[in-house]
């Protein structure tokens, strides 16, 4: 198994890169979003990489962090999406847009990709759906700020900010937040989740 690859980057194709690791170029297939954050040629570089195996050859996929590794292989594991697939659907949005998309259930925004359909963007969702880390959802300092003694008031406060942070305006927030039943058992996480769920039908 290959966990990652590091090594200055040679070229940079339409959907492959290659990086030189120990005197050998490897070919790695990569998403757009990956694409779009790669240093220059010559610059070291490290992907968190896939190595698929098949009758037909061996192949290699790429990723920036080991957040978005585990987000492809979440993806692969839906039945009727392979590599391929999984690499269509983060090229067509990035892994916190489609964690977002997922944990809202919006299955219109997941169906942009190609090859995707209404019914496989609901299985994805379906089947992920309680998969998904929220603290990968979450910009740091609100995945660490949870704490026992919050009160609903203030979880409903941190669940606003946390929507803002993640590029909602301030109206769309506390429009989302207000149709949320908060009772005081209730996490920012929790609130959260609904909130993205009445986003996802405005």
């Amino acid at each position: 198994m290959i966990s990652y690859v590091k090594g200055p980057l040679v070229d940079i194709f339409e959907d492959t890169v290659i990086i030189e690791a120990g005197y050998i170029g490897l070919e790695i297939h990569v998403p757009l979003s990956v694409l779009d954050r790669l240093p220059g040629i010559g610059m070291e570089t490290i992907l968190y990489t896939y190595f698929q195996v098949r009758e037909d050859g061996m192949c290699l996929y790429g990723f920036l962090n080991r957040q978005d590794l585990r987000m492809f292989k979440q993806l692969i594991s839906v039945s009727g999406i392979g590599p391929k697939g999984a690499l269509g659907v983060l090229s067509a949005m990035t892994p916190d847009d489609l964690r977002v998309a997922i944990i809202s259930g919006d299955a219109k925004a997941i169906s942009r990709a190609p090859g995707i359909g209404v019914k496989t963007a609901q299985r994805v969702i379906l089947d992920l759906k309680d998969k998904i880390d929220m603290a990968d959802v979450l910009p740091a300092q609100f995945a660490a700020a949870e704490g026992p003694e919050i009160s609903a008031g203030g979880v409903a406060k941190e669940a606003i900010e946390a929507l803002v942070a993640l590029g909602y305006s301030q109206t769309e927030a506390n429009r989302a937040v207000g149709k949320v039943e908060v009772s005081d058992d209730m996490t920012s996480e929790d609130v959260l989740k609904a909130s993205l769920k009445h986003l996802a039908f405005l």
